[in-house]
């Protein structure tokens, strides 16, 4: 159950406020940000009060700036950019205004609560939140790791806080248990900074508890559960991801993103034949023009099929599919299409054509020079690939 002073207040609120809450985290969840934030507008207009509206409308501006830039599918898909290296985003100055007027809207009112209550659940767990995503936003955005730090420090100590006072909110443990994670994830200079802030960082530990919130969470329980898809890609563990990228499909059927994880999940889980099914299954969807698939490239289709064939050595018909993406760079974010000459010149480079090869990493460097792949191609300009 959720905890009961959050219950009440979700209660307290008007039903048409509920209901545009409900209706905007389907839109979320669907990659329909546009929508989402409509939905959070109108619910704030009902009752400008509740602090986790304002939340709940900044989160969904980040994720929409994610979305266009391909940084939220090479994040979750792609799972190629580390925690350091991932691109940097350019929000709009208006975007990125309206994020902090949301957020520091929200923090005034969780701290109007506090200074009635310093105990209030509601109030320490919005807070939290707030806490939390402006820490991402210095994160993702501003690649700020200690102003990152400083807010993740603060967002852990109000929910462990809340932990005190309900020690069966498992919501409230979330932020504990990415931040264990991610710090335990950063070299050992970037984890300093974590040690005087006083994040330790523990891996184990974090996926532990990220688990916990998956399986009994309530207000947190989706978004840990995609969380952890992404905690089990990057420790090579994609059977256990599986099912949850399932459950989250059957929930929310108009993300194609999803459908794109599940096929990268079988195939690095060793399912090489699932995995081509479930890109396939993407294609036939946008074929059909079902809901939330003609958003998707083809080129994006084409790219997880040759990157498929390629692992399992169907070359000449990656191959193929590869150079359909590098047809029409218009079509891929810097990201695929960087990744899809770097596997042409591996091909190259297997099969033999060295000269072809080289020309295809330069493309990839070319392409998008700060990128892993770009990256990744620059070794084989001096040595060839070899698995």
């Amino acid at each position: 159950m959720r905890p009961l002073p959050i219950l009440l207040l979700l209660a307290a609120l008007p039903l048409a406020a509920q209901n545009l809450i409900e209706q905007g985290f389907d839109h979320f969840y669907n990659l329909e940000y546009p929508e989402a934030i409509a939905c959070f507008e109108q619910a704030i207009a009902k009752d400008p009060s509740y602090p986790d509206l304002h939340n709940h409308l900044a989160q969904t501006l980040v994720f929409q700036e994610m979305f266009r830039n391909g940084a939220l599918e090479s994040e979750l898909v792609s799972g190629t950019n580390s925690f350091l290296r991932r691109a940097k985003l350019e929000p709009s100055p208006a975007i990125e205004q309206r994020f902090f007027s949301e957020i520091d809207r929200a923090m005034s009112l969780a701290q109007a609560r506090l200074n009635t209550n310093p105990e209030d659940p509601v109030a320490l767990y919005s807070l939290g939140i707030s806490y939390g995503l402006r820490a991402n936003y210095f994160w993702v955005v501003k690649k700020s790791w200690h102003d990152s730090l400083r807010d993740a420090t603060s967002a852990r100590r109000l929910h462990n806080h809340l932990s005190e006072i309900q020690p069966h909110n498992v919501d409230a443990r979330l932020v504990q248990g990415l931040h264990d994670y991610i710090v335990g994830s950063l070299p050992w200079h970037y984890r300093m900074l974590g040690f005087v802030v006083g994040i330790h960082g523990d891996k184990e530990k974090g996926i532990r508890i990220v688990q916990d919130v998956a399986q009994n969470g309530q207000l947190d329980r989706l978004e840990a559960e995609v969380f952890l898809c992404a905690l089990y890609r990057r420790e090579n563990q994609a059977g256990r991801a599986i099912p949850l990228v399932q459950d989250l499909i059957a929930r929310f059927p108009r993300n194609f993103l999803l459908r794109l994880e599940l096929s990268q999940m079988y195939s690095m889980a060793g399912d090489g034949v699932r995995g081509l099914a479930a890109a396939e299954e993407i294609a036939r969807l946008k074929t059909a023009h079902t809901p939330g698939y003609d958003r998707v490239p083809w080129e994006r289709i084409f790219f997880q099929e040759g990157t498929i064939q390629f692992w399992y050595r169907d070359f000449d018909r990656a191959l193929e599919n590869l150079k359909k993406v590098v047809a029409a760079p218009q079509n891929a974010d810097l990201n695929t299409g960087a990744s899809a000459w770097l596997r042409i010149g591996q091909i190259d480079d297997l099969t033999r054509h060295r000269a072809e090869a080289l020309q295809a990493y330069q493309k990839a460097i070319d392409y998008a020079p700060q990128s892993d792949a770009a990256q990744e191609a620059h070794k084989y300009l001096s040595t060839p690939y070899h698995r």
